[in-house]
């Protein structure tokens, strides 16, 4: 599973491809290294931030939570990021099986 426990909540491995057709999570697969990802698709384009605030919007709706308790902590510029998502992990990993369903 992508979702790891942190400090104060969880982390998140997540490979976005922007410009989709429609914006999705999907299922959990492994990148090239062999570390776990859930892949994900928006339709921003990755200009401008717009790709970021549209992954952080569909994790935030997928999870039910408030955008402002999600932040990217790592891959700004990159396509695979690791979001920290604040609240229990354990509820939060609940959630997220729940959203992938």
């Amino acid at each position: 599973m992508p979702l790891t426990p942190a400090a104060g909540g969880a982390l998140l491995t997540i490979r976005v491809t922007p410009k989709a057709s429609r914006a999705r999570l999907g299922e959990a697969a492994t990148d090239a290294a062999g570390k776990p990802v859930l892949k994900a698709w928006v339709t921003a384009p990755p200009a401008d931030g717009a790709a970021n605030r549209a992954l952080i919007e569909l994790v935030s709706d997928a999870l039910d939570l408030p955008k402002c308790d999600i932040e990217i902590r790592r891959g700004l510029s990159d396509r695979t990021k690791t979001l920290f998502i604040e609240g229990d992990a354990g509820e939060l990993a609940k959630r997220l099986e729940k959203a992938l369903g």
